[in-house]
This record gives structure tokens, sequence and C-alpha cells, in this order.
């Protein structure tokens, strides 16, 4: 059956290439006219809804690249939507690239895909947080660079640390920290965590061993051997760790974020990093993406990822499955699966 061409049926607008849930977007095409943009500008874009090009819209559904051919999510942009779009379904955990005050003003309940992408994240962290503790960069730079074993280059091989014993302290036991959690459980770490309140016990059920609530950040800095952050990014969130912060924690601290990257002052962390103050750090997000701090780059004792927190191809088809899944539900119910929790009744 090929899509469905009614002008007046209810439509959906797709932002970015499906490239792994394919055979929903092919379902969801025979019962609504669906519209896929893959390429363009904000310009354009913002053209194009003040024409009336995409009226009748009532879902859009949208990844994280496609800011690239129609910018954030913002006053702006939101402003010039049709008045006929009342769902935007986003592909990701963060939704930082939307505006939701500005979408709830305008009677618009946005969407994300929580929970599918929380094991790859947590198995990045724990890949980082290894990596981190044995300074990983060091040896292998060793390796590639052929230093290792040639008596004239005077490499030293650096020990590490083990992670037996240290205590683990996480920022944001949600989600994707209760599985950080979970893992970090294996390796006989003690584990301890900061929210504004308490984890709902669901989540504590999650962990499968004790953790250890601690009402403050500072307290849970300077107690911590290493400290992982797993929260999201928000007006309340940046910056969340700076300057006094770092000096807050233990001298010689681990420090790992596969969160959002302006949820830490990456100028402070590498100032931190310079001094001592923190041993090593294993970063998967930065400030200024893709741009990397140039004290970073050149450390040692950092180890960098681009941002692969969610990239393995289980994963990326979880997502978009989940945000499809938004976008049908809306079209056909009238409501969101997985909506975000600003936009809940």
């Amino acid at each position: 059956m090929g899509s469905v061409d009614n002008s007046e049926s209810p439509k959906a607008l797709i932002l970015g290439s499906i490239h792994h849930a394919t055979d929903l977007l092919q379902r969801l095409k025979t019962q609504y006219p669906i519209q896929v943009i893959v390429a363009g500008t904000r310009d354009q874009f913002l053209s194009d809804c003040k024409a009336g090009r995409y009226n009748n819209v009532v879902a859009i559904g949208r990844s994280v690249d496609s800011v690239v051919y129609t910018g954030l999510f913002d006053v702006e942009l939101v402003a010039q939507l049709p008045l006929s779009v009342k769902f935007i379904c986003h592909n990701g955990a963060g939704y930082d690239q939307v505006d939701v005050h500005a979408c709830k003003t305008r009677g618009i309940s946005v969407s994300h895909t929580p929970n599918v992408v929380n094991a790859a994240t947590a198995d990045t962290t724990i890949l980082l947080m290894l990596a981190a503790l044995r300074r990983m960069r060091i040896p292998q730079g060793a390796v590639l660079d052929g230093s290792w074993g040639n008596a004239k280059s005077g490499f030293k091989l650096p020990l590490g640390r083990d992670p037996a014993g240290l205590t683990l302290g996480i920022i944001g036991l949600g989600g994707i920290g209760a599985a950080v959690a979970r893992r970090a459980t294996a390796f006989d770490m003690k584990i301890q965590y900061h929210n504004r309140r308490p984890a709902d016990e669901s989540i504590l059920r999650g962990v499968g061993a004790e953790v250890t609530y601690i009402p403050t950040l500072a307290e849970l800095l300077a107690s911590s051997d290493i400290v992982s952050v797993h929260v999201p990014l928000s007006d309340a969130t940046h910056h969340l760790i700076g300057a006094i912060e770092f000096a807050q924690m233990k001298p010689g601290v681990v420090f790992i974020n596969t969160a959002r990257g302006p949820v830490v002052d990456e100028v402070a962390l590498v100032a931190a990093v310079e001094s001592g103050q923190v041993w090593s750090a294993g970063l998967d997000v930065f400030e200024h993406e893709p741009q990397v701090h140039p004290g970073l780059v050149t450390s040692g004792h950092a180890v960098l990822l681009p941002h692969i927190g969610t990239a393995t191809v289980d994963t990326r088809w979880q997502m978009e499955e989940l945000m499809l899944s938004n976008v049908a539900s809306a079209l056909n119910e009238g409501v969101l699966k997985t909506p975000v929790s600003e936009s809940r009744q």
C-alpha cells in the first residue's frame, strides 16, 4: 500500500533521516501523510512555516542532528509553527534543543526517548571510568607512537588505580545514573548519590544494591573518589560543576561526564586537571561541541570520546522506534507515550 495523499488528514513532519526504524516509518506513511526533511536551512524552514507549507501538521518528529537545518526549537521557531501543531516528538533522552516552556505556551506537548538510552550511556560511563582510572590515554599513546618497548623513548608505564573499594559519587540518580550504579557494583565499589531529593523507590530497585543518599552536593563531592555526572541540561544545571565544586572534591578525584557538556565549566575542569586536583577525567561531552578545550586535547590525564554515549545500532534503533511511536500515538490517540516531565498534566 502506498502513502496516504489526503490534504485534509492530520499530517506529520519528520525532521532528520530515519536510519534504522524504517519499517515503522513506512507503516506510518500508509496511515497518514508524512513528510521527511533531511536538508535545508533555518531561514528556509521558517519561511516555509510562514508560507503555510506545513499547515495541518499535527506532530513533528525530530532528531538531534536536524538542528543543522532548522536550528534550535527556541521561542522564535516555536512561534512560527502552524497552529495545527500539537506535538513535538524529540529523538533523545535530553531535550535541551527544545524550549519546552515556549511549546507549552503554544499548547504543544513534547516527548523524548528516555529509558532506551540508559544501557548504552551507562556502558559508556563505565568504559570512561575504567579508562580514566588507568589513565589509558598514556599507555595507548605509547603503543601507537612506538615508544612502548623503546629504551630511547624514556617511556615509563603509569600505574593506575583499581576500582574496588573506591567510592563512586553519582550526581543525578535517574534512569542512566541507576544503570551506572548497577554496573559499578560489579567492581565492588561503594555507591552514593546526590539528587535534589531522594530517588524514587522504583529507581532504587533498579540499582539492585545498596546506595547511599547524600543530601548536599558539597558533601558528595568531598567524599567521593570518582564523581560521575548524570543530570539533564537546564538553566539550573548549566555550570553546575565549576571552580568551586572542583575545589570541594577530594584531591586526586576521577571525574566523568556523559551527560551534557555545559553542565561543567570546561575552563575550570582544565585548571583542575592541570593542578592535579582532578587526577584523571573521562569525557564524552564537551561545553562547546564539537570544539574541545586544547587543555583537554593535549592532556594525558583526560580520556576523550566524541559524544558516542548512545551510538550503537541497537540503541539508535530503539530511539527511532520510540520517537516514531510517539508520533503515531499523537496522530492516532492525541497523546504521547513518553512526554517530558514538563508536559505531563
